[in-house]
């Protein structure tokens, strides 16, 4: 969003029956959708000099004023008692094994209390005396991030300098992270590295996407563990490991191979995994953090931790595999 207000914008005859939040989510750059209807409701939107509804249908012709970004009570993250597996922590740093299906903090556009439950911030507070201020209130301790419907490993920082030594590790690309995936189809190739740059998808916010230019660089590796061809279709089980830790990384470069993950429909995966007469469903993402290797920040020795695919996971490939 830019910092001078007020901005003006001229509505074209290309953007005649576009709604007015459409084209205002379309047109002001990094702004949601969800985030310019606040904008409007607080009355910081005139077309032609007077308030609008977000469901506005625009002629062609109007004259829209942005005059500021509306005001936010900040949110505070708050403890609740949620199970959580610690599998390892020290006076310096905890390692969580994330179940999917769980957040790992509220985001950006959360606007109550509401929406500021259930994520791993919140089981955090709840299980650990101290954690690291330099996320703010809403992210207290986390250092990198997993999907909400990726499982597996992830550290968080229980003081302000481990939080910047490990911060600066991921950083350098001196973190090692190996994930397990499952994926749609038989990947050709035994080995391979992916490098499309990534950005956000400019039509659905929600998704990233390997096909612009200009996008942050990205860097994934992988290597076929098998390959599966069963009644519910082939897959391809991959060893994955990132250099870089981009929104939805593996996720995006491996649709982008034309090989989605098992259950991951965002990116093209299948509702239901279906050949043969056979159909089967998983309710989640096959894409698991398997290992997490880096040094420790104050003393400088080495953790390395694993953690074995989760049950549904197990019982997922088991299904498939003998049927």
């Amino acid at each position: 969003m830019p910092e001078s207000f007020p901005i003006l914008i001229s509505v074209t005859s290309e953007d005649a029956g576009k709604r007015l939040d459409q084209l205002l989510a379309a047109r002001l750059e990094s702004v949601s959708r969800a985030r310019v209807q606040e904008m409007i409701a607080a009355g910081n939107v005139l077309v032609n000099d007077a308030p609008a509804k977000a469901s506005l249908k625009l002629r062609g012709g109007e004259s829209i004023s942005v005059l500021g970004e509306s005001q936010r009570a900040p949110l505070k993250a708050i403890a609740e008692e949620i199970p959580l597996d610690i599998v390892y922590e020290d006076g310096d740093l905890a390692v969580i094994d994330k179940p999917a299906g769980m957040m790992v903090h509220a985001g950006a556009g959360a606007t109550d209390d509401a929406r500021n439950r259930g994520t791993l911030v919140n089981a955090l507070l709840h299980h650990l005396a101290n954690l690291s201020g330099v996320g703010g209130t809403l992210r207290p301790g986390i250092v990198h991030r997993l999907d909400k419907e990726t499982s597996g490993l992830i550290v968080v920082a229980k003081n302000d300098d481990a939080h910047r030594k490990l911060s600066a590790q991921f950083a350098a690309r001196e973190v090692k992270k190996k994930y397990v995936a499952l994926v749609h189809g038989w990947v050709k190739k035994d080995t391979g590295t992916l490098a499309q740059s990534i950005s956000r998808d400019p039509v659905r916010r929600m998704r990233m996407t390997a096909r612009l230019e200009g996008g942050r660089a990205a860097v994934t590796h992988y290597r076929v563990v098998r390959r599966l061809d069963t009644k519910f279709g082939k897959f391809t089980v991959l060893d994955v490991k990132i250099d870089t830790g981009r929104t939805h990384q593996i996720r995006v470069h491996v649709a982008s191979m034309g090989h989605p993950v098992v259950g991951d429909t965002m990116y093209g995966a299948p509702a239901q995994a279906r050949g043969k007469s056979a159909v089967t469903v998983l309710k989640r993402n096959f894409l698991h953090a398997a290992e997490l290797e880096f040094r420790h920040p104050r003393t400088g020795g080495t953790i390395a931790l694993k953690s074995d695919l989760p049950q549904e996971l197990q019982e997922f490939l088991r299904k498939v595999e003998s049927a």
